[in-house]
């Protein structure tokens, strides 16, 4: 069986990056590997480089990693623990947390690569909700 394209959640809270992982299960992409990484390691509200680093390991089946940051310091709590420990396989992308993931989920249940699932998460930026 090939591997898919793993999606790492960071988020401030705990309880948005569950909830969004808990989505994408329900929406048929439960053979992507999708971990939450939010909030701090004792539950608050924050980022944590340790959570985003134990995420990457745990998402990582072979095919690579999409990683989407909520905002703000998730997205420096990535790029730093990015810089400490550089895998080609890791793609930090700038898309909307929700509608992102949505995409790059059901993009990696199609068994795309790494590219394009990091294109849809991308691309969901310009979709319009109505």
């Amino acid at each position: 069986m090939r591997q898919t394209v793993g999606i790492v959640l960071v988020s401030h809270s705990p309880g948005l990056a569950l909830g969004l992982r808990d989505l994408l299960a329900q929406i048929g992409s439960a053979d992507v590997p999708v971990i939450a990484a939010g909030g701090t390691r004792d539950g608050g509200i924050g980022t944590s480089y340790d959570l985003v680093r134990e995420a990457l390991d745990r998402a990582d089946h072979g095919a690579g990693v999409v990683l989407l940051p909520d905002l703000g310091s998730s997205v420096l709590t990535a790029r730093a623990v990015l810089a400490d420990h550089p895998h080609p396989g890791v793609l930090l992308v700038d898309a909307p947390f929700v509608e992102g993931a949505v995409a790059a989920a059901v993009t990696a249940s199609a068994g795309a690569d790494l590219r394009a699932v990091a294109g849809a998460a991308e691309e969901a930026r310009d979709v319009r909700k109505f």
